[in-house]
């Protein structure tokens, strides 16, 4: 059944109205999720399914379903690539934290949040900051992982393909088979941990300026599709991922090993300027650092979580900038530390994220107003060299971080995190 010569034949154009494509959804003619394709017309495939949606259950109110925004919004490029089943899109306030000097470079830092104070502090901390004459920021290392499951019939056949991988001249046979999948994509490391009949092999590769999970997983694929083709023709592969890579989720091993790019950033603050500024003392800081984030973190049993909030400010340039929000689970990882400088007079702060996961080309970055925003950092799409912009982009989010981590602990140690919300953040509720 040509789906779309049916529609082109009943209702031929968006002005004419839509009712008629909505009852051939409804009555199972017309695909609701594929009605970008049979349609032809993706502004027009939202329309036709927000009526269909209107009608299903589940929907407590069909008038909130017109509530939700659909016009102006740029449909063809969202399809294929960034979501499904589209009936509209949610509007989220942007904010600007900034100015922030680091690496010699002045950044304004966008914000998309719903959290009131969150931009005010986190711009408190990047003046204080750039008043000291800047932060300072490093990548330690680059990489995206993937850890495919493998089940073996034994557990001699696992630790043997364990062997055979850690083997260098074996890796770079696996390297081959990887390249083959990617001009952009290069395997540099893998690490196979074995429980029993099963194999995690932590595959690490380098990804270029996109944050590279799909480029991975297809390199990935290659060589496993190799291995049992010749020695390891017994390996079962259940699964792409086995957890060990580790995706979206708190893990010890992206806390020790990193994933994405691993970032130190710091910066030494003035006394002068932390009592000007950030309204407390180098002393209450660096007391209440220790209390809060380092043992209260361990009292809490926290796995990376030795911070204030880091995962405000990351979530928060996450989705300004287009990044995979859901990744913030470990890119938020960060232990943050203050300790007295130049005889207690001065403060210096730092912190430490190893697994930062950001892109500046694919996903979200194809979207226009994230991709706005990463123009106004200057990391939008790829750099001159590999990977440069999506290092950059990296040290922005540990130096935004560090700035929220500072003017947060500030505020604590002071006791104005509360006032700070109620002017930030409270307003009578809508009738």
């Amino acid at each position: 059944l040509d789906h779309r010569a049916m529609v082109a034949h009943t209702d031929t154009a968006v002005g004419k109205g839509v009712d008629a494509v909505v009852e051939k959804v409804c009555s199972d003619e017309l695909p609701v999720h594929s009605l970008e394709r049979e349609l032809g017309d993706c502004a027009r495939a939202v329309l036709v399914r927000r009526e269909w949606l209107k009608r299903q259950p589940g929907v407590a109110s069909a008038e909130a379903v017109g509530r939700v925004p659909h016009e102006g919004f740029d449909y063809d490029a969202v399809h294929g690539a960034c979501a499904e089943m589209v009936f509209g899109y949610i509007p989220l306030p942007v904010g600007v934290a900034g100015p922030l000097l680091l690496n010699g470079k002045t950044y304004q830092v966008p914000l998309a949040t719903v959290e009131g104070a969150l931009i005010a502090s986190t711009r408190r901390g990047c003046k204080a900051i750039t008043a000291a004459g800047g932060a300072s920021a490093a990548v330690l290392s680059q990489g995206m992982t993937r850890a495919p499951v493998i089940r073996f019939p034994s557990a001699i056949r696992a630790a043997a393909f364990a062997a055979w991988m850690h083997d260098p001249a074996n890796l770079a046979v696996a390297q081959e088979q990887f390249a083959t999948t990617t001009r952009f994509g290069r395997l540099t490391s893998c690490r196979v941990t074995v429980a029993g009949r099963y194999a995690y092999a932590r595959f690490v590769c380098a990804t270029g300026d996109a944050m590279g999970m799909n480029m991975v997983s297809k390199g990935v694929s290659a060589v496993l599709d190799f291995l049992s083709a010749g020695s390891f023709g017994d390996l079962e592969l259940l699964g792409l991922s086995g957890n060990v890579c580790c995706d979206k989720k708190a893990a010890a091993v992206n806390w020790i090993s990193g994933r994405g790019c691993s970032v130190v950033a710091e910066a030494t603050i003035p006394g002068h300027v932390v009592e000007s500024v950030l309204k407390t003392t180098v002393a209450a800081a660096c007391e209440l650092n220790v209390a809060k984030n380092l043992i209260g973190s361990a009292m809490a049993g926290a796995l990376g979580g030795f911070n204030a909030h880091a995962s405000n400010i990351v979530t928060a340039l996450y989705l300004a900038c287009g990044q995979d929000a859901a990744q913030n689970v470990e890119s938020s990882q960060c232990i943050t530390l203050l300790e007295p400088a130049n005889g207690g007079a001065d403060l210096h702060v730092s912190v430490t994220m190893p697994s930062i996961e950001v892109g500046t080309v694919g996903g979200g970055t194809i979207l226009a107003p994230q991709r706005a925003c990463l123009e106004m950092l200057g990391v939008a799409g790829a750099g001159q060299e590999a990977g440069s912009h999506a290092r950059e982009l990296a040290t922005v989010v540990a130096g935004a971080v560090l700035a929220g981590e500072l003017s947060l602990l500030a505020a604590l140690s002071a006791g104005h995190l509360m006032r700070a919300h109620l002017a930030h953040n409270r307003k009578p509720a809508a009738p």
